[in-house]
């Protein structure tokens, strides 16, 4: 292994963009990683309930998708093909068609484009336009969709908007379940979509996160999830569900919109799709909609073939059954449990989220990041989400161990103890 200087962050301090985020709150140079541990260049490991924000879900460098990708390379497997025809991207093809889309009679193209899920929204956007020759396009309040400008017109975080430099548009923001209290909002926008004097332009599309990942865990019912599927529909517009960090199993099942009694017209996915947090991502979309014209939509790096044979390694080792499956509703409901326990240590708290994309809402942030500064130090990784980064989020990887995630349970537990003691010495 390559030394790392005794300065070893002098060097980013220098020279990396101000743009970087997530390294400021966790000051480490990381070296290694296995399953759901981090180890950095001094030999300290770090629990990780981050996991590439749920690009992880399988844990760092499986070892089945690391042996077959080394085999891959080693025999000089094409990397990089543009969108040609490869024998990595038909393995991954017919993996896909045959574990996730048939199982769940989903007829849908898969279309690749740009590897992050920011192009996956961008490509879904534009084709819902095409599609419906209409340009506005209808996204929620907290929902947060990537930030290139088109994605980030759907995005509702300010912080991100006010980077974009000119005038964010072609999207009508609308209040996500629950935003407004007891306010009925699916009723809501099917009014304001109905009234003709409403100055709401007809939607070529409806975005949505069943779970909003950045925007604080708020998890939709599967009763307001059918009413946006159904208003859409009568109103002409395709249904677009962003699976980027909900999907790959995180809710639970492959999908995460799955036991909802809906078939989205157009899916987008990133993040996990590789199984190994390799770039890539994909559109599932109805054939009838399949209607962009040759690299009417592309991207040079539309033909990652190192993701494709991790994915299809990922999709047989843990789909082709439903063992994932019931470990991960395992998993959620001892998270679940753990996470009330913690929550009651701090007045006014409450969970949010589902299945293992569970967390605590503290009330605020500067409370959240003193929490997840604490982990921190005792060694885990752990970040906020959330408008005001008010809540604590666990993303632990699915196959993460009973022991490990246990411990790491543990010091979130102590470092949740730890602030609410201090915080009511103050008090008094």
């Amino acid at each position: 292994m390559t030394t790392v200087p005794t300065d070893e962050k002098a060097i980013f301090e220098r020279r990396e963009s101000a743009a970087r985020s997530y390294c400021r709150s966790f000051p480490v140079v990381f070296e290694k990683a296995q399953g759901a541990v981090l180890t950095g260049s001094d030999g300290r490991d770090y629990i990780d309930f981050l996991a590439g924000c749920s690009s992880l879900n399988y844990g760092h460098n499986d070892p089945d998708m690391k042996a077959a990708l080394v085999d891959y390379i080693a025999g000089d497997g094409v990397a990089h093909g543009l969108d040609m025809h490869t024998g990595a991207k038909a393995r991954f093809l017919e993996a896909f068609e045959r574990i996730i889309l048939q199982p769940r009679r989903m007829d849908h193209r898969v279309m690749f484009m740009g590897p992050t899920g920011a192009n996956a929204v961008e490509a879904a956007l534009k084709l819902a336009r095409k599609v419906t020759g209409r340009s506005n396009v209808i996204a929620f309040t907290n929902g947060f969709h990537g930030v290139t400008l088109g994605a980030l017109a759907a995005t509702g975080n300010g912080y991100h908007r006010a980077g974009a430099g000119l005038p964010l548009s072609g999207v009508t923001r609308m209040p996500f379940e629950g935003a407004m209290g007891d306010l009925d909002t699916a009723d809501l926008l099917n009014r304001m979509l109905a009234e003709p004097s409403s100055g709401i332009e007809p939607p070529a599309a409806v975005i949505l996160e069943t779970v909003q990942g950045e925007g604080g865990l708020n998890a939709a019912s599967r009763e307001w999830v059918r009413r946006i599927a159904e208003i859409a529909r009568n109103h002409g517009a395709l249904l677009i569900v962003d699976d980027i960090q909900a999907g790959c199993g995180r809710t639970g099942h492959f999908f995460s919109f799955e036991e909802m009694g809906i078939e989205p017209d157009i899916v987008t996915m990133a993040k996990s799709l590789s199984g190994f947090g390799l770039p890539f991502a994909a559109l599932l979309v109805k054939q009838e909609y399949d209607v962009f014209g040759p690299a009417e939509h592309n991207g040079t790096f539309r033909g990652n073939n190192h993701a494709f044979v991790t994915a299809r390694v990922a999709l047989e080792k843990f789909w082709a059954d439903s063992t994932l499956q019931e470990v991960v509703i395992r998993r959620g409901a001892y998270l679940k449990s753990r996470l009330e326990k913690i929550a009651g240590q701090l007045p006014g708290t409450r969970l949010k989220g589902r299945g293992m994309m569970l967390g605590i809402d503290v009330g605020s942030g500067e409370l959240a990041e003193r929490i997840c500064a604490r982990c921190f130090e005792d060694g885990l990784v752990i970040e906020t989400s959330g408008a005001h980064d008010e809540v604590v989020k666990v993303l632990a990887p699915l196959t993460i161990d009973e022991e490990t995630f246990a411990r790491g349970l543990d010091i979130l537990e102590r470092a949740v103890s730890e602030i609410a003691q201090s915080t009511k010495i103050a008090a008094e």
